[in-house]
This record gives structure tokens, C-alpha cells and sequence, in this order.
């Protein structure tokens, strides 16, 4: 997961909360899981994303995708059954079948950085008769963003995002409805994404794969 800044942009540090360098051995990056709850069928897409509370030490105040770490007890599909679970406690949404989880992407945090996730992200469309509802402790709001709105948001200061959030916005702003998502995503192949800390004296500024700079 990793909060870090966007790429491309230079920061003085990873001053998020729960989050820093790491310049000695690489911390093992923990199993998680996060769900993309989307709804607009084939008129509109949208998703849910909800404020994480002030108080907690990684990613206080931070709107996220709901989620969090795979437990030991999590079965044979340990990575849906805990992003099921994760939707369930922060979002009050319960998911039927979590086999039916359409996975969209796995993130792996850099291996600079000290927190560290190894997430799969999956869709889910919100199942009818159900509405979200944040659990008020660890989670303490929530709300239906178009992927441009929630970017909008951050940029005018609104909500703060955090980078893996941000470049799924932007890969979801790509289509226009839930159904045309769920018809790409379904039956492709998912490629882990790791994503690198180029370091510039105090200054730490974040690359993805194929861009200039990553292979050095």
C-alpha cells in the first residue's frame, strides 16, 4: 500500500503518519487485501472511499479504499476472505460470495519504505439493498466519488489521498461505467506493481514501473 507522494513529484519526505524510510534491511512486506466498491451499473461509476480516523498511526486522516491486513485464519482464498471481512468491519457491506471478487490489481510497497503491504485490490459492485456505513472508530466518514471527483477533492484540499489511491482513481477515471470496468477486469491476468523510492538528498520522489528513471 504505502502512502507515498505522487509520481513525479518531489517531497522533503514521507512525512504521512505510521510511515518513513527504511535505509537499513528491507522490511517484509505483509499480505493484504482492499475492495473497490463501485456502483453505477451501466449508467455511471463510482466508489466508495472512507476517512480513516486522525488517531491512527499509519494513514491517519487519509481517504482509502476499505481494507487491511490477511490473517492467518483466512482460509483458502485468504485474499478475498480478508477483503470481504475488512468491507464488512469498516463499511457494514457484507459480500455473499467473496470467489466472486474481481481482482483489478496488486500493489507492492516500495523497499525503502518501512511499512510495508503486498495488497491485491478487488472490484465489487455495492449489492442492492445494502448502503455503507463506516464503523466511526477506525473508520469516521465515507463517500461516492466518480474516480475525477475524488481527485478533484484532493487537489482543492478536500480529502486527502495518498499514492496507490491516487493511481487507481486514475486508472478507473479511464472508463465510464461500472459495467464497462467489470468487463475489462474480468478474466485478466494481474502483474504486481512495485513502485520505487530515487532519492535526491533529503528529497524522495516515487517511480512506477516504465518510467524514466526506475531501471537505474
Amino acid at each position: 500500500m504505502g502512502n507515498l507522494p505522487p509520481s513525479g513529484r518531489e517531497e522533503p519526505a514521507l512525512s504521512e503518519p505510521g510511515q518513513g524510510l527504511n535505509f537499513g534491511e528491507e522490511t517484509p512486506a505483509r499480505q493484504a487485501a482492499t475492495v473497490i466498491l463501485l456502483r453505477g451499473g451501466s449508467s455511471t461509476l463510482e466508489v466508495l472511499l472512507v476517512k480513516r480516523t486522525e488517531k491512527a498511526r499509519f494513514m491517519g486522516g487519509a481517504w482509502v479504499f476499505p481494507g487491511g491486513a490477511v490473517d492467518d485464519q483466512d482460509g483458502d482464498d485468504p485474499h478475498r476472505t480478508a477483503a470481504a471481512r475488512e468491507l464488512l468491519e469498516e463499511a457494514s457491506i457484507t459480500i455473499a460470495r467473496p470467489n466472486e471478487l474481481v481482482e483489478f490489481s496488486r500493489w507492492i510497497t516500495p523497499a525503502q519504505v518501512s511499512v510495508r503491504f503486498d495488497t491485491r485490490f478487488f472490484l465489487a459492485q455495492l449489492p442492492e439493498g445494502q448502503e455503507p456505513r463506516v464503523d466511526g472508530e477506525e473508520c469516521v466518514d465515507q463517500g461516492w466519488f466518480t474516480p475525477q471527483g475524488a481527485l478533484d477533492a484532493h487537489t482543492r484540499e478536500e480529502i486527502a489521498l495518498v499514492f496507490p489511491t491516487i493511481k487507481h482513481l486514475e486508472q478507473l477515471g479511464a472508463f465510464a461505467t461500472v459495467d464497462e470496468l467489470l468487463e475489462y477486469a474480468s478474466g485478466r491476468k494481474v502483474l504486481p506493481v512495485q513502485p520505487k523510492v530515487w532519492f535526491d538528498g533529503e528529497v524522495a520522489r516515487v517511480l512506477l514501473p516504465g518510467e524514466p528513471g526506475y531501471d537505474d
